[in-house]
Protein backbone atom coordinates (compact mmCIF):
# COMPACT_ATOMS: atom_id res chain seq x y z
CA UNK A 1 0.00 0.00 0.00
CA UNK A 2 1.60 3.54 -0.85
CA UNK A 3 1.31 6.72 1.89
CA UNK A 4 -1.15 8.45 -0.60
CA UNK A 5 -3.81 5.40 -0.03
CA UNK A 6 -3.53 4.57 3.04
CA UNK A 7 -6.58 6.54 5.16
CA UNK A 8 -8.62 4.43 2.50
CA UNK A 9 -7.17 1.42 3.46
CA UNK A 10 -6.37 1.48 7.12
CA UNK A 11 -10.04 -0.17 8.08
CA UNK A 12 -9.24 -3.31 5.67
CA UNK A 13 -5.02 -3.48 7.44
CA UNK A 14 -6.61 -4.04 10.70
CA UNK A 15 -8.52 -6.20 13.30
CA UNK A 16 -12.14 -4.39 14.57
CA UNK A 17 -10.38 -3.69 17.50
CA UNK A 18 -7.65 -2.02 16.01
CA UNK A 19 -9.56 0.15 13.75
CA UNK A 20 -11.96 0.78 16.54
CA UNK A 21 -8.80 2.40 18.80
CA UNK A 22 -7.57 4.07 15.86
CA UNK A 23 -11.18 5.61 14.82
CA UNK A 24 -11.18 6.59 18.62
CA UNK A 25 -7.83 8.13 18.38
CA UNK A 26 -8.84 10.65 16.02
CA UNK A 27 -11.69 11.81 17.49
CA UNK A 28 -9.99 12.23 20.52
CA UNK A 29 -7.21 14.04 18.89
CA UNK A 30 -9.72 16.33 17.02
CA UNK A 31 -11.12 17.33 20.69
CA UNK A 32 -7.81 17.97 22.33
CA UNK A 33 -6.02 19.82 19.17
CA UNK A 34 -2.29 19.20 20.79
CA UNK A 35 0.56 20.57 19.30
CA UNK A 36 2.50 17.37 19.39
CA UNK A 37 2.15 13.77 19.50
CA UNK A 38 4.53 11.52 20.54
CA UNK A 39 4.27 7.64 20.11
CA UNK A 40 6.61 4.69 21.38
CA UNK A 41 6.18 1.44 20.53
CA UNK A 42 5.82 -0.35 17.17
CA UNK A 43 1.95 -1.48 17.27
CA UNK A 44 1.00 1.84 19.10
CA UNK A 45 3.22 3.79 17.06
CA UNK A 46 2.41 3.34 13.84
CA UNK A 47 -1.66 3.80 15.11
CA UNK A 48 -0.98 6.58 17.05
CA UNK A 49 1.01 7.97 13.87
CA UNK A 50 -1.44 7.75 11.53
CA UNK A 51 -4.17 9.29 14.26
CA UNK A 52 -1.98 12.18 14.52
CA UNK A 53 -2.12 12.47 10.76
CA UNK A 54 -5.73 12.14 10.07
CA UNK A 55 -6.55 14.45 12.82
CA UNK A 56 -3.71 16.83 11.10
CA UNK A 57 -1.60 17.29 14.31
CA UNK A 58 1.00 19.89 13.94
CA UNK A 59 3.85 18.05 14.57
CA UNK A 60 4.11 13.53 14.87
CA UNK A 61 7.33 12.00 17.01
CA UNK A 62 7.86 8.72 17.00
CA UNK A 63 10.40 6.90 19.78
CA UNK A 64 12.21 3.47 18.94
CA UNK A 65 13.07 1.53 22.14
CA UNK A 66 13.59 -1.45 19.84
CA UNK A 67 12.51 -2.36 16.83
CA UNK A 68 9.74 -4.97 16.11
CA UNK A 69 11.27 -6.93 13.25
CA UNK A 70 14.30 -8.57 14.72
CA UNK A 71 16.31 -12.27 13.60
CA UNK A 72 14.08 -13.90 16.52
CA UNK A 73 10.54 -13.42 14.55
CA UNK A 74 9.29 -14.88 11.41
CA UNK A 75 9.99 -13.47 7.97
CA UNK A 76 5.71 -12.74 7.18
CA UNK A 77 5.95 -10.51 10.79
CA UNK A 78 9.33 -8.80 9.93
CA UNK A 79 7.74 -8.35 6.10
CA UNK A 80 4.83 -6.64 7.44
CA UNK A 81 6.18 -4.41 10.56
CA UNK A 82 9.06 -3.32 7.77
CA UNK A 83 6.17 -2.13 5.13
CA UNK A 84 4.26 -0.08 7.89
CA UNK A 85 6.91 1.27 9.28
CA UNK A 86 8.06 2.75 6.37
CA UNK A 87 4.70 3.80 5.17
CA UNK A 88 4.30 5.70 8.94
CA UNK A 89 7.51 7.30 8.21
CA UNK A 90 6.88 9.37 6.37
CA UNK A 91 4.29 11.07 8.77
CA UNK A 92 6.75 11.46 11.32
CA UNK A 93 8.32 14.86 11.68
CA UNK A 94 11.30 13.55 14.02
CA UNK A 95 12.25 10.06 14.51
CA UNK A 96 14.20 9.81 18.51
CA UNK A 97 16.17 6.92 18.99
CA UNK A 98 17.16 5.75 22.50
CA UNK A 99 20.75 4.63 19.83
CA UNK A 100 22.32 4.93 17.32
CA UNK A 101 22.19 1.64 16.30
CA UNK A 102 18.04 1.38 16.02
CA UNK A 103 18.49 4.43 13.29
CA UNK A 104 21.30 2.42 12.16
CA UNK A 105 18.74 -0.67 11.22
CA UNK A 106 16.06 1.51 10.93
CA UNK A 107 17.97 3.31 7.76
CA UNK A 108 19.05 -0.11 6.44
CA UNK A 109 15.22 -1.15 6.32
CA UNK A 110 14.55 1.74 4.49
CA UNK A 111 12.60 3.49 6.87
CA UNK A 112 12.18 7.01 6.90
CA UNK A 113 15.21 9.55 5.98
CA UNK A 114 18.65 10.07 8.02
CA UNK A 115 17.32 13.57 8.77
CA UNK A 116 14.21 12.34 10.67
CA UNK A 117 16.74 10.48 13.13
CA UNK A 118 17.95 11.93 16.22
CA UNK A 119 19.38 9.76 19.36
CA UNK A 120 18.24 10.58 22.87
CA UNK A 121 18.98 8.41 24.96
CA UNK A 122 16.26 7.11 27.53
CA UNK A 123 16.77 8.85 31.16
CA UNK A 124 15.94 7.92 34.30
CA UNK A 125 15.85 8.93 38.14
CA UNK A 126 19.44 8.36 38.88
CA UNK A 127 19.20 9.06 42.46
CA UNK A 128 18.34 5.53 43.75
CA UNK A 129 20.76 3.98 42.46
CA UNK A 130 24.12 6.32 43.15
CA UNK A 131 22.92 6.29 46.71
CA UNK A 132 22.39 2.41 46.74
CA UNK A 133 25.18 1.56 48.22
CA UNK A 134 24.06 2.89 51.57
CA UNK A 135 21.48 -0.06 51.34
CA UNK A 136 23.83 -2.69 50.46
CA UNK A 137 25.12 -4.55 53.53
CA UNK A 138 21.18 -4.74 54.85
CA UNK A 139 20.10 -6.18 51.14
CA UNK A 140 23.26 -8.63 51.36
CA UNK A 141 21.27 -9.68 54.90
CA UNK A 142 18.27 -10.24 53.37
CA UNK A 143 19.11 -12.08 50.74
CA UNK A 144 21.72 -14.35 52.37
CA UNK A 145 24.86 -13.21 50.90
CA UNK A 146 27.95 -12.50 53.14
CA UNK A 147 29.77 -9.58 52.63
CA UNK A 148 32.81 -11.53 50.98
CA UNK A 149 31.22 -12.69 48.52
CA UNK A 150 31.30 -11.36 44.48
CA UNK A 151 28.23 -11.11 43.12
CA UNK A 152 27.50 -11.25 39.76
CA UNK A 153 23.75 -10.03 38.87
CA UNK A 154 21.28 -9.27 36.12
CA UNK A 155 18.06 -7.73 36.14
CA UNK A 156 15.83 -9.20 33.27
CA UNK A 157 12.84 -11.27 32.83
CA UNK A 158 13.65 -14.70 33.46
CA UNK A 159 12.28 -15.53 29.65
CA UNK A 160 14.31 -16.70 26.32
CA UNK A 161 16.76 -14.26 24.59
CA UNK A 162 17.59 -12.53 28.05
CA UNK A 163 21.14 -14.54 28.34
CA UNK A 164 20.26 -16.29 31.82
CA UNK A 165 21.10 -19.67 29.73
CA UNK A 166 23.89 -18.58 28.64
CA UNK A 167 24.87 -17.49 32.14
CA UNK A 168 23.86 -21.35 33.39
CA UNK A 169 26.42 -22.47 30.50
CA UNK A 170 29.17 -20.82 32.56
CA UNK A 171 28.36 -21.05 36.19
CA UNK A 172 30.02 -24.52 36.43
CA UNK A 173 33.49 -23.18 35.17
CA UNK A 174 33.18 -20.04 36.89
CA UNK A 175 31.76 -21.44 40.41
CA UNK A 176 34.54 -23.69 40.63
CA UNK A 177 37.47 -21.67 40.84
CA UNK A 178 35.81 -18.94 42.93
CA UNK A 179 34.08 -20.56 45.97
CA UNK A 180 32.76 -17.16 46.79
CA UNK A 181 31.19 -16.17 43.53
CA UNK A 182 27.19 -16.22 43.44
CA UNK A 183 24.87 -14.70 41.10
CA UNK A 184 21.88 -12.52 41.80
CA UNK A 185 18.68 -12.92 39.51
CA UNK A 186 16.44 -10.17 39.96
CA UNK A 187 13.11 -10.64 38.33
CA UNK A 188 10.90 -13.16 37.39
CA UNK A 189 9.45 -15.29 34.32
CA UNK A 190 7.75 -18.34 32.56
CA UNK A 191 11.06 -20.07 32.42
CA UNK A 192 11.86 -19.82 36.32
CA UNK A 193 11.52 -23.39 36.91
CA UNK A 194 13.34 -24.24 34.48
CA UNK A 195 16.18 -22.71 35.05
CA UNK A 196 16.07 -24.02 38.56
CA UNK A 197 15.87 -27.82 37.65
CA UNK A 198 18.84 -26.92 35.43
CA UNK A 199 21.05 -25.55 38.55
CA UNK A 200 19.62 -28.74 40.77
CA UNK A 201 20.79 -30.38 38.41
CA UNK A 202 24.42 -29.09 38.33
CA UNK A 203 24.32 -29.19 42.48
CA UNK A 204 25.10 -25.41 41.94
CA UNK A 205 21.52 -24.19 43.48
CA UNK A 206 22.91 -22.38 46.52
CA UNK A 207 25.34 -20.23 44.02
CA UNK A 208 21.87 -18.30 42.89
CA UNK A 209 19.55 -16.07 44.62
CA UNK A 210 16.55 -15.75 42.63
CA UNK A 211 14.66 -12.45 43.87
CA UNK A 212 11.54 -13.50 41.92
CA UNK A 213 9.07 -9.99 40.33
CA UNK A 214 10.60 -7.03 41.96
CA UNK A 215 8.94 -3.65 41.88
CA UNK A 216 10.68 -1.02 40.31
CA UNK A 217 11.51 0.95 43.64
CA UNK A 218 13.06 -2.05 45.23
CA UNK A 219 15.68 -2.53 41.69
CA UNK A 220 18.12 0.52 43.28
CA UNK A 221 18.57 -1.56 46.23
CA UNK A 222 19.17 -4.76 44.71
CA UNK A 223 21.73 -3.61 42.41
CA UNK A 224 23.70 -2.08 44.92
CA UNK A 225 23.56 -5.63 46.96
CA UNK A 226 25.96 -6.55 43.19
CA UNK A 227 29.29 -6.29 42.10
CA UNK A 228 29.39 -7.22 38.83
CA UNK A 229 26.19 -6.25 36.28
CA UNK A 230 26.24 -8.62 33.33
CA UNK A 231 23.38 -8.67 30.70
CA UNK A 232 23.86 -10.97 27.99
CA UNK A 233 20.40 -10.76 26.33
CA UNK A 234 20.41 -11.61 22.64
CA UNK A 235 18.13 -9.03 21.57
CA UNK A 236 17.27 -5.20 23.21
CA UNK A 237 17.18 -1.44 21.84
CA UNK A 238 19.23 -0.11 24.33
CA UNK A 239 18.75 -1.94 28.25
CA UNK A 240 18.29 0.02 31.14
CA UNK A 241 19.72 -2.51 33.53
CA UNK A 242 23.12 -1.67 31.80
CA UNK A 243 22.89 2.17 32.82
CA UNK A 244 21.07 0.99 36.03
CA UNK A 245 24.15 -1.25 36.80
CA UNK A 246 26.92 1.96 35.77
CA UNK A 247 24.99 4.49 38.02
CA UNK A 248 25.46 1.80 41.01
CA UNK A 249 29.30 1.81 40.36
CA UNK A 250 29.11 -1.37 39.10
CA UNK A 251 30.76 -2.52 36.09
CA UNK A 252 29.02 -3.80 33.25
CA UNK A 253 29.52 -6.57 30.90
CA UNK A 254 26.83 -7.09 27.98
CA UNK A 255 26.96 -8.41 24.47
CA UNK A 256 27.48 -5.57 21.69
CA UNK A 257 24.03 -5.91 20.43
CA UNK A 258 21.88 -3.03 19.26
CA UNK A 259 22.57 -0.25 21.30
CA UNK A 260 23.95 -2.34 24.18
CA UNK A 261 27.38 -0.67 23.64
CA UNK A 262 26.06 3.06 23.87
CA UNK A 263 25.97 2.04 27.28
CA UNK A 264 29.10 1.25 27.99
CA UNK A 265 32.88 2.39 27.73
CA UNK A 266 34.94 -0.75 26.14
CA UNK A 267 37.57 -1.77 28.91
CA UNK A 268 37.14 2.10 30.70
CA UNK A 269 33.64 1.05 32.20
CA UNK A 270 32.99 -2.42 31.48
CA UNK A 271 33.11 -5.00 28.90
CA UNK A 272 31.45 -5.15 25.49
CA UNK A 273 31.23 -9.10 23.95
CA UNK A 274 31.35 -9.80 20.74
CA UNK A 275 27.73 -11.10 20.51
CA UNK A 276 27.44 -14.97 21.77
CA UNK A 277 30.96 -15.62 22.97
CA UNK A 278 30.72 -17.42 25.61
CA UNK A 279 34.58 -18.01 25.89
CA UNK A 280 34.64 -13.97 26.42
CA UNK A 281 32.04 -13.50 28.23
CA UNK A 282 33.45 -16.11 30.81
CA UNK A 283 36.48 -14.13 30.72
CA UNK A 284 35.21 -11.19 31.44
CA UNK A 285 33.07 -12.08 34.36
CA UNK A 286 36.48 -14.00 35.83
CA UNK A 287 38.79 -11.20 35.27
CA UNK A 288 36.24 -8.91 37.13
CA UNK A 289 35.71 -11.47 39.88
CA UNK A 290 39.39 -11.92 40.30
CA UNK A 291 40.12 -7.98 40.21
CA UNK A 292 38.57 -6.08 42.86
CA UNK A 293 40.15 -2.47 42.45
CA UNK A 294 39.59 -3.07 38.81
CA UNK A 295 36.05 -3.21 39.67
CA UNK A 296 36.24 -0.45 41.67
CA UNK A 297 37.67 1.73 38.98
CA UNK A 298 35.22 0.67 36.27
CA UNK A 299 32.37 1.46 38.60
CA UNK A 300 33.24 5.25 39.36
CA UNK A 301 34.01 5.84 35.60
CA UNK A 302 30.52 4.38 34.74
CA UNK A 303 28.44 6.15 37.09
CA UNK A 304 29.98 9.11 35.56
CA UNK A 305 29.69 8.10 32.50
CA UNK A 306 25.75 7.51 33.11
CA UNK A 307 25.12 10.18 34.89
CA UNK A 308 26.25 12.39 32.02
CA UNK A 309 24.02 10.23 29.75
CA UNK A 310 21.37 8.85 30.90
CA UNK A 311 19.99 11.44 33.72
CA UNK A 312 15.95 11.64 33.20
CA UNK A 313 16.90 15.98 33.40
CA UNK A 314 19.09 15.35 30.05
CA UNK A 315 16.92 13.29 28.56
CA UNK A 316 14.09 15.64 28.76
CA UNK A 317 16.08 18.87 28.06
CA UNK A 318 16.99 17.20 24.80
CA UNK A 319 13.41 16.37 23.96
CA UNK A 320 12.44 19.63 25.24
CA UNK A 321 14.65 21.31 22.43
CA UNK A 322 13.58 18.71 19.96
CA UNK A 323 10.03 19.77 20.73
CA UNK A 324 10.06 23.29 20.51
CA UNK A 325 12.48 23.09 16.69
CA UNK A 326 9.88 21.31 15.19
CA UNK A 327 7.07 23.76 16.57
CA UNK A 328 9.20 26.86 14.94
CA UNK A 329 10.12 24.74 11.71
CA UNK A 330 13.60 24.70 12.42
CA UNK A 331 16.03 21.49 11.92
CA UNK A 332 16.07 18.82 14.41
CA UNK A 333 19.75 18.13 14.72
Amino acid sequence: YTVEILPQMRRAILPVRDYQAYRHMVRRLREIRPDIVHTHSSKAGILGRWAADRAKVPAIVHTIHGLAFTAGSSRMVNTAYKMLERQAAPLTDAIVCVADAMAEQSLAANIGRRDQYITIHSGMETKAFVESDRTRAATRGELGIADDEVVVGTIARLFHMKGHADLLALAPGLCDPFPKLRFLWVGDGLLRSTFERRMEAMGLRDRFVLTGLAPPSEVPKYTGAMDILVHPSRREGLARALPQGALAGKPVVTYGIDGNAEAVVEGVTGFVIRPFDLRRLGRALETLAREGGLRDTMGLAGRRFALERFDAAVMVEKLDRLYSSLLAGRSIT
